[in-house]
C-alpha cells in the first residue's frame, strides 16, 4: 500500500510543470514568429483552444487506460486493433525522426559559430555543401558513439535542458522589460493596435500552421504521468489545462518580446537559424552584459541538441525493434551485438539520415535556405506520428465498454475530438509542403524544395510498406 501511495503522489501542478519542460522551448516561439510575425499571438490562442487542450486530454485517457503499456502509441494500437497497425504506428514514430536527426548537426554547428564568432555569418555566408559535409561527419560520429552505448551525453542533456528552459523564461522577462528598464526602442510599430495581431486567413497563412502543430505536438510523452496523480479523474485534466495556460502565456509573451526586439513587418530571413542568438545579443547589449547571455545560451543549446541527437538515434529505434513482430520487421534489423545495440537498425538510420543530409545540398544553395527548409520538413513529417494518437483514441471510444480508465476525457462517444484533431493535423501537414522560400527570388530552388517536401514523406512511408514484404519472404525461406 505504501508503494502504491508513493506512485500516486503527483499533484496537478507537478504534472503541469513536468509536462511544460517536456513539450516547450524558446525555438517554438522563434520559428513561428519567423513564419507569421505578431499575428502568431492569435494563432497561439486558437491552437491551444482548438487543438492542444483536446490533444493532451485524449492522451490522458489513453495513458490511464493502458497504464502498463511501455511502447506508447504502438502499444495502444496493438491493444485496440492488431499487430499490423501497431507496426505502422511504431514505424511512423521512428521514421519521422529521420529529418529531425538530419537537422540537429546543423543546430550544433550554428551554436559553435555563435560561441566563437559572436555573429550569424556562418548561416549567411557558408555554402550549403560545406555545412552538410560537416553535418554528415557530426552525425556519423554520434551514430558511432551511440553504437558504443555512450550515455554520458544523456545525463549532461538533462542539465542542459533545464538551462535552456531557464534561458527561455529569462528571454521573456528581459525582452518585455527592456523598453521600460533600458528605454530601448520597440522594433515593431503599432504594437498597441489590435489590427497588428489579426491574421489574414488566406492560403499563405494556412501553409504555416504545420509549424504550430509541430510546436505543441508530442503530448504522448505525458501519458506515463496520468496514473501517478493522486486523483487522475480530477487532477490530470486540471494539470493539462494549467499546462495549456502556461504554454499559451509563454508563447504569447515570447512572441510579444520577439516583436519588441525584431520588426514584425520586416522579419530577417535568417531568423529561424539565428533569431534566438541575435535576440540574446541585442538584450545583452541593452542590459550592458555584452555577449554573456549569447554564450550561455549557445553552450546550453549545443549540449541540449547533442544529447537530443544521441537519444533520438537510439530511443525511437528501440520502440520499433524491441517488441518487433517478425511478420513485419525483418530479423536482420533486430539482431543485436553484445551491448544490446541493434547494429543493422543503426545502419539503416545512418543511410536514411545521410541521404536527407546530402541530397538537399545539391539543389538548395545557401545554409540559411537549407536550415529553413529542413525545419519546415520536420514540421510536415513529425506530426505524422500524432495521427496515430488520434486513431488510437477513436478506436478506444468505439470499444469504450471493454476498458476501464481512472480518467475519461468525454463520456459521450459521439463527440468526435479524435476525428477533428486527425483532420486538422493531416490538413496542416498537407499544406505545409508548400515551401516558405520566395518563389520569385529563386524558382528552381522553390520547385526543388517542393519536390523534396512531397517525395520525402512518401519515400519514408513506402519503405515502411516494403519491410513487411521482406520480413514475410524471410519467414517463408525459413519455413
Amino acid at each position: 500500500m505504501e508503494n502504491s501511495k508513493d506512485n500516486r503522489s503527483f499533484r496537478w501542478f507537478n504534472i503541469a510543470l513536468i509536462s511544460f519542460t517536456a513539450v516547450w522551448g524558446l525555438n517554438n516561439v522563434v520559428n513561428n514568429f519567423a513564419n507569421q510575425g505578431l499575428v502568431v499571438i492569435v494563432s497561439w490562442i486558437l491552437i491551444m483552444l482548438l487543438y492542444f487542450i483536446p490533444y493532451t486530454l485524449m492522451v490522458g485517457q489513453l495513458g490511464s487506460t493502458f497504464r502498463e503499456a511501455e511502447g506508447g502509441v504502438s502499444s495502444w494500437m496493438k491493444e485496440l486493433s492488431n499487430s499490423r497497425l501497431a507496426y505502422f504506428a511504431a514505424w511512423t514514430y521512428w521514421v519521422v525522426h529521420v529529418p529531425y536527426l538530419a537537422q540537429k548537426p546543423q543546430t550544433i554547428l550554428i551554436g559553435f559559430s555563435w560561441m566563437f564568432k559572436n555573429n550569424g555569418s556562418f548561416v549567411n555566408q557558408t555554402p550549403s555543401y560545406v555545412v552538410q559535409g560537416l553535418s554528415l561527419i557530426i552525425f556519423l560520429a554520434f551514430v558511432w558513439m551511440a553504437s558504443k552505448g555512450v550515455t554520458t551525453l544523456n545525463r549532461i542533456g538533462s542539465i542542459a535542458g533545464i538551462a535552456m528552459f531557464i534561458m527561455s523564461i529569462l528571454f521573456i522577462i528581459l525582452g518585455i522589460s527592456a523598453p521600460f528598464i533600458t528605454h530601448s526602442a520597440i522594433a515593431t510599430a503599432h504594437m498597441d493596435q489590435f489590427s497588428t495581431y489579426m491574421p489574414k486567413f488566406n492560403f499563405n497563412y494556412f501553409t504555416t500552421i504545420s509549424m504550430l502543430v509541430f510546436a505543441v505536438g508530442g503530448a504522448e510523452k505525458i501519458s506515463p504521468y496520468v496514473n501517478k496523480t493522486r486523483n487522475p479523474a480530477k487532477e490530470f485534466p486540471l494539470g493539462m489545462i494549467l499546462l495549456a495556460i502556461m504554454v499559451a502565456i509563454s508563447a504569447i509573451l515570447g512572441s510579444f518580446a520577439m516583436g519588441m526586439i525584431f520588426d514584425a513587418q520586416h522579419i530577417p530571413n535568417d531568423l529561424m537559424a539565428n533569431g534566438s542568438y541575435t535576440a540574446f545579443q541585442i538584450l545583452g547589449n541593452q542590459f550592458h552584459v555584452g555577449n554573456t547571455l549569447t554564450w550561455i545560451y549557445a553552450f546550453a543549446n549545443i549540449l541540449a541538441n547533442s544529447a537530443a541527437l544521441a537519444i533520438s538515434i537510439d530511443a525511437p529505434l528501440r520502440i520499433l525493434l524491441n517488441d518487433a513482430d517478425s511478420n513485419y520487421v525483418p530479423a536482420f534489423l533486430t539482431r543485436k551485438n553484445a551491448k544490446g545495440i541493434a547494429y543493422n537498425g543503426y545502419k539503416l538510420t545512418a543511410i536514411l539520415v545521410s541521404i536527407i543530409i546530402i541530397v538537399p545540398a545539391l539543389g538548395i544553395g545557401g545554409m540559411n535556405d537549407l536550415y529553413n527548409w529542413l525545419m519546415n520538413l520536420n514540421s510536415i513529417v513529425m506530426p505524422m506520428r500524432y495521427l496515430w494518437v488520434f486513431v488510437a483514441y477513436m478506436l478506444l471510444m468505439k470499444q469504450i465498454n471493454n476498458y476501464k480508465s481512472d480518467y475519461v476525457f468525454v463520456k459521450n462517444t459521439k463527440i468526435g475530438f479524435g476525428l477533428w484533431c486527425f483532420i486538422f493535423t493531416a490538413f496542416a501537414c498537407i499544406l505545409g509542403v508548400i515551401p516558405k522560400a520566395d518563389f520569385a527570388a529563386n524558382p528552381t530552388s522553390w520547385w526543388f524544395q517542393l519536390a523534396l517536401n512531397i517525395i520525402t514523406p512518401f519515400a519514408l512511408i513506402i519503405l515502411g510498406l516494403i519491410l513487411p514484404v521482406i520480413a514475410r519472404r524471410n519467414q517463408n525461406k525459413l519455413d
